[in-house]
């Protein structure tokens, strides 16, 4: 394994940017008495070499028609009658997602360079690990190599809640951890049942993607094992009621823990259900479906409402984000292609509007050390580029026409409407409304109004350091919501195949007991990773 996974990490390869983060990360444990500057500038230095990884492969690879990368499979875990390979692959589904982690990287960096006071070789270092770890998680295709960058997720973040929050961040950080590891828990016994039974069928065990997708289950089976999916992929989104972890995850986490959880970390939950969940468990996902309809209509109102009454800046921003979230299920749920392609655009729409705003409640934390509205009101006339760039985003979030929040929510609406979701789809509209209110209401009074505070009149204004950090994420609002278009075509070919293996799937009669059902010529059983006519592999060192 270790010749083959060297040429991999030195040819152009997932591989390669997927671990490049751990590699830079190892000199980080050898300059904790180095200058905190030198610290800082490595680690954005690093930052902006793993976007540069990223693009660059990314428009190496595109062909204008979607995209299917493979690196070269090879054996990790090998027993008798057990075989566990390292498989990774990129398209158009989570090609969006990477861009977006990459993007974020050195925006965090960027946003926390005055906010972390201390051991900042150890804040790099966590958040080099988490970037691999969501990476990895993306681009899996072996469930078993997926758990294991799943769970790698959670150290990083534990510490970065854990030794860089606020005065409730143990209490936090032990929260948002054992949260995520009980649905872990059940989501891996659901693997290895899974990779147990293709072993009984097939004679060895396997957890790749493109054999798991072959069995053939019973209902009971299939609504089991999605149940345990689900669980795993609710509470990472989160989706109502295991929403409870986030606020106070959001709360004590330092201003870059905040921003990378809600722009990529509860994304991982999303991604879940429709890489994972849906295409696996077609019968189940159908039957279970008015469930979770219902969680997701719910979260929207119920996130919006809470967010409404809050008098915290933060706690409103991270309640928005159940509601947002909301959105993102009621899109996937409907299996419609237009909703689909919204749920995955209103994914990174999500991390670059609500990225921004707790970028912002992080500035304004450091200038005042407190997050209360009672605290603000008039900022507007002492930090007035602070507050152009606060009330672009909150529109933004809002779904404001010619911003990227309109796009999405816009296409995910139409989508489940179509899909025949329709009283859904109206009581989801009212979740537009009522973000409108509790945004605009953060807006009020944290910039207009009388100046009551005598400490207010004198805030500095936004650095060129601070622009710099936020100028991207408002950039690619306003690019999204005026020219959609090269943000929606990357993800139609693989959405679209994956639908019609999922609709294929459905069609089918429901199996008396497990089977590996080949599939058929021309059927699209298999979705995305087997399409003969798209995939490429990317290969190790170049002659």
């Amino acid at each position: 394994m270790s010749s083959e996974f060297t040429a991999l990490l030195l040819g152009d390869s997932i591989t390669r940017w997927v671990f490049f983060p751990t590699l830079a990360a190892i000199p980080l444990l050898f300059m904790r008495r180095a200058p905190t500057a030198a610290i800082k500038w490595y680690g954005l230095v690093v930052s902006l070499i793993e976007l540069f990884f990223l693009v660059t492969f990314a428009l190496a690879h595109w062909d204008g028609a979607g995209m299917v990368v493979k690196d070269p499979v090879f054996s990790w875990i090998e027993l008798p009658g057990l075989a566990i390979v390292y498989e990774v692959g990129i398209d158009g589904i989570s090609l969006p997602l990477v861009l977006l982690t990459g993007l974020l990287l050195p925006i965090v960096l960027l946003g926390s360079w005055k906010g972390i006071e201390r051991h900042w070789s150890g804040y790099v270092l966590s958040m080099l690990l988490l970037t691999t770890g969501i990476l990895g998680a993306l681009v899996a295709l072996d469930l078993f190599l997926f758990y294991v960058f799943w769970e790698v997720m959670l150290i990083p973040m534990y510490l970065i809640i854990g030794i860089w929050g606020g005065e409730r961040r143990i209490y936090a950080a032990v929260k948002f951890f054992l949260f995520t590891m009980a649905g872990s828990l059940l989501m891996l016994i659901a693997i290895l049942w899974m990779g147990w039974t293709y072993g009984q069928l097939a004679g060895t065990w396997s957890f790749r993607y493109e054999d798991l997708l072959l069995l053939d289950l019973p209902l009971a089976h299939q609504t089991w094992l999605f149940a345990a999916f689900a669980l795993a992929f609710a509470i990472k989104v989160p989706m109502f009621p295991f929403h409870t972890w986030l606020p106070d995850a959001h709360v004590e986490a330092p201003t870059g823990g905040s921003v990378i959880l809600a722009g990529i970390l509860l994304k991982l939950g999303t991604y879940g259900f429709l890489r994972f969940a849906l295409p696996f468990f077609p019968h189940a996902a159908d039957r279970l479906a008015p469930w979770l309809l219902v969680l997701a209509v719910v979260g929207i109102i119920y996130g919006a409402l809470v967010a409404w009454v809050q008098v915290d800046l933060k706690k409103l921003v991270a309640y928005s984000s159940i509601a947002h979230l909301g959105f993102v299920m009621l899109g996937i749920v409907a299996c419609n292609l237009v909703a689909w392609q919204g749920a995955l655009l209103q994914m990174v729409n999500h991390g670059l509007s609500t990225g921004a705003l707790f970028l912002m409640v992080g500035m304004l934390y450091d200038r005042r050390h407190t997050k209360k509205f009672e605290d603000f009101g008039g900022l507007a006339k002492v930090i007035p580029w602070f507050a152009i760039f606060f009330v672009f985003s909150a529109l933004a979030s809002v779904g404001l026409p010619a911003l990227n929040g309109f796009v999405g929510e816009f296409l995910i609406l139409l989508g489940s409407y179509q899909a025949g979701y329709r009283w859904f789809t109206v009581i989801a509209t009212s979740g537009v409304i009522l973000a409108a209110v509790y945004l605009l209401k953060m807006v009020q009074e944290t910039l207009w109004g009388p100046l009551t505070k005598e400490e207010n009149r004198h805030l500095p204004d936004l650095s060129a350091r601070e622009v710099a950090a936020l100028l991207p994420l408002c950039a690619f609002m306003l690019w999204i919501g005026v020219a959609p278009k090269p943000f929606l075509e990357p993800s139609r070919p693989a959405l679209a195949a994956v639908l019609e293996s999922y609709r294929d799937r459905l069609a089918g009669p429901i199996a008396d007991q497990p089977t590996l059902a080949i599939s058929a010529p021309g059927q699209a059983r298999v979705p995305t990773f087997l399409a003969a006519s798209a995939r490429r592999e990317s290969t190790g060192p170049q002659p």
